[in-house]
């Protein structure tokens, strides 16, 4: 399966402009009434990744090599360090993101 970056002819690195850019040009080049299929494609991709907090999600779920100090130092700045038990961070999780997309990564985290 590609990744969202592939979907849109981008380096992992893309800012949020560069990726901004890069899903204007795909939707004006696939537009939905053409191919819907593929626009979704295009569009689920740029929704995974269109912001940090996106960014962080789709790493944290996906990406088993990401650099997550980085990602968190992106999405977060300089946020002091705080340590927090396996609850807080569940806690934390499912504020975040919604009920379905955790149990997904935390069952595949299990296997």
């Amino acid at each position: 399966m590609k990744s969202p970056y592939d979907i849109l002819g981008l380096a992992d690195d893309a800012t949020d402009i560069e990726i901004k850019q890069a899903y204007l040009q795909k939707v004006k080049d696939n537009p939905p009434d053409s191919d819907q299929e593929r626009f979704q494609r295009i569009h689920a991709a740029y929704q995974s990744i269109k912001d940090n907090k996106s960014r962080l999600s789709h790493a944290l779920f996906t990406l088993p090599t990401a650099d997550f100090d980085e990602l968190l130092d992106q999405t977060f700045g300089s946020v002091p360090t705080v340590t927090i038990n396996s609850d807080q961070l569940s806690k934390l999780l499912r504020a975040s993101i919604d009920e379905k997309t955790l149990l997904t990564a935390l069952t595949k985290a299990e296997k």
